[in-house]
């Protein structure tokens, strides 16, 4: 049997964010929805990148973060994803290898480029993002290491890659890989209007595939189209053993067992940054399940890491999670 060397492994899109701040207006007149991630092409992501102000440019990409975040606050962790032989794919491979992340994804090259995403933040904190792929979507089972898949003790998938018929494969392959090696699937629906693209096959993947079940209030609503959060929960509770369901300043439930545990939003002094909230309490979540912490535990640590993201630009910490986590007895 393979040996755990690591706490998680993730998989997703390897994106390079490039993060601007603007105002409402900005996004009216532009037709963009705010809060919304959208996927645009090529033309579209340097039209808009030319309309923008000045920008900052962090590595990250939704499971990256989370995987990130795991190591921070000293976990072992690996991230499986794609980028291309180019400026952008070494800038990525460097900030995930430097924050103590085993990546050996090799680049590709001759294609597409490295992902990446125009987050537009206006005054409230609220991120609106326009995501071009690139080549981040061209995982295929090739890319799926079954060794270090069978190395993690949670696997985790993020649900914006869903967006190829060759990542849903292997995801899959995955997943498969993950339940023969005795170890558990994680998977986090990352945004409402991915749902809405994939609804059938995350429901299939949810129930056959998933221990570990991630998502907002808005995106568990979507997945089993109700407008009832208390429905909507009851039904991932009857299809995964773990089902935490994040509700922004309302906290999170959390359900495994027949049983429900509710853990407050840790508190902020200001919201500067929405980006990666999600990423980053799946981070302090997955690390604590995975050192076999009780759930309100798990539950603390996750809003403990989600508020030090958005109290700052970027959904990479810029401190680390760990220490946070001893100041508060957590860890």
């Amino acid at each position: 049997m393979t040996e755990i060397r690591y706490d998680v492994v993730g998989i997703g899109n390897a994106i390079v964010d490039v993060i601007a701040r603007c105002d409402d207006a900005f996004l009216a007149a532009r037709d963009l929805k705010k809060g919304s991630m959208q996927l645009i092409g090529t033309d579209a992501v340097m039209e808009l990148y030319k309309s923008i102000g000045p920008a900052v440019e962090i590595s990250g990409g939704s499971a990256a973060n989370t995987i990130v975040g795991v190591a921070s606050l000293g976990g072992t962790a690996a991230f499986i994803g794609k980028v291309a032989d180019d400026e952008l794919g070494r800038i990525f491979a460097h900030d995930i290898r430097a924050a103590g992340v085993a990546f050996d994804t090799p680049p590709s090259k001759g294609g597409a480029s490295t992902a990446r995403s125009l987050i537009l933040v206006t005054p409230d904190g609220e991120r609106t993002m326009n995501t071009f792929l690139g080549v981040s979507p061209e995982l295929d089972g090739g890319a799926i290491k079954a060794d270090m898949i069978a190395a993690g003790r949670i696997v985790y998938l993020e649900g914006y890659l869903f967006d190829r018929e060759e990542a849903k494969a292997a995801f899959r392959e995955a997943a498969g890989i993950a339940t023969k090696a005795g170890r558990q699937v994680a998977l986090t629906l990352s945004d409402g209007f991915c749902v809405d693209r994939h609804r059938d096959a995350f429901r299939a993947l949810v129930k056959d595939q998933v221990d570990i079940l991630f998502a907002n209030e808005s995106e568990i609503k979507s997945l089993y189209q109700t407008e009832n959060f208390d429905d909507a929960a009851r039904q991932a509770a009857a299809d995964v053993k773990l089902a935490v369901l994040t509700r922004s300043a309302k906290g999170a439930v959390i359900q495994s067992g027949g049983k429900a545990v509710t853990v407050a939003a840790a508190p902020v002094a200001k919201v500067v940054d929405t980006t990666g909230a999600g990423d980053l309490y799946a981070a302090g979540f997955l690390y604590g399940h995975a050192k076999g912490l009780d759930l309100e535990t798990c539950g603390k640590l996750g809003s403990l890491a989600a508020a030090e993201i958005i109290s700052h630009v970027g959904a990479r910490p810029e401190q680390p999670l760990a220490a946070l986590a001893r100041t508060k007895g957590l860890i």
